[in-house]
């Protein structure tokens, strides 16, 4: 294994192609780091499992990962982050990152009236991992969480702007906007796809928390900080590269659809060796 030094890339990994809304955040944000990116897609949803698999999935990616050189990990799925960061974070020498923790602050400063709705997975929710976050920055804030499973399938049939997904969400925030909550976190990362569509159903007062943006600010202030930052002068001709562990082809138009980068080549790898 190569020395891991600041030309070196940042690993990513979600259950599926869900991250590639933080990996876009990193692109605009940093563009000049390398990504190396792992989409589980032949073990999603990480929603409905447990944490102990969570966690055993996490170590085999990341242990893929560490073979790719990467200086630094990026855990793109609230599940994951949810179940595995804290652990993880302890196992590997690296700097680890998740996409609850930055959400969270945000979320904490952006309310003005203390009530903070949390969207997910039933994982994430279940979890309270964003309500405990939360409450430990500031125990008066009231936390109203909501599963919506619906929300990834109708995002992954890129039903984005399709009514059956209006007339979804509309009935997922009723209970949100009942509540009069003035910030949501957009607590999937599929979720991100749907901003414009959940903004118009929430309304104007309220503020949408879009984990995966605060996820990529908090890299970029931590490689900065560790003199990790990518000084740009290595014009690599595939800065970004794509592996899963199934659908690779499904996979890649998904990402060529949401990226701002074109997508070439996703290479489909056994993650049961790592």
């Amino acid at each position: 294994m190569d020395k891991v030094s600041a030309e070196s890339p940042i690993g990513v990994f979600d259950s599926g192609v869900g991250g590639l809304t933080v990996a876009r955040e990193i692109m605009r944000n940093l563009p000049a780091e390398h990504i190396v990116y792992f989409g589980d897609t032949a073990r999603l949803p990480y929603g409905s499992k447990s944490k102990e698999t969570i966690l055993m999935f996490s170590r085999q990616i990341i242990r893929f990962l560490q073979t790719q050189d990467v200086k630094a990990i990026v855990i793109a799925c609230n599940t994951a982050s949810a179940f595995a960061l804290d652990t993880i974070s302890q196992e590997v020498a690296l700097p680890v990152i998740g996409v609850v923790k930055p959400g969270a602050r945000v979320a904490a400063r952006a309310t003005h009236n203390g009530r903070i709705g949390v969207i997910g997975t039933e994982g994430t929710v279940g979890s309270h991992i964003y309500r405990d976050f939360i409450r430990k920055i500031d125990p008066q804030i009231t936390v109203i969480e909501r599963a919506c499973p619906l929300f990834v399938p109708l995002v992954e049939e890129r039903w984005i702007h399709d009514p059956i997904t209006r007339q979804v969400a509309e009935r997922y925030l009723d209970e949100m906007k009942s509540q009069g909550v003035d910030a949501l976190v957009l607590g999937c990362t599929h979720y991100p796809l749907l901003r414009s569509m959940i903004g118009e159903v929430m309304g104007e007062g309220v503020t949408l928390v879009n984990p995966a943006y605060e996820a990529a600010q908090e890299l970029k202030a931590m490689l900065y900080t560790n003199g990790l930052a990518n000084p740009g002068t290595d014009e690599k001709e595939f800065p970004y590269r794509f592996f899963v562990s199934d659908l690779a082809e499904n996979f890649k138009q998904f990402a060529n659809s949401i990226l701002p980068y074109d997508v070439e080549m996703t290479q489909k790898i056994d993650i049961e060796e790592y």
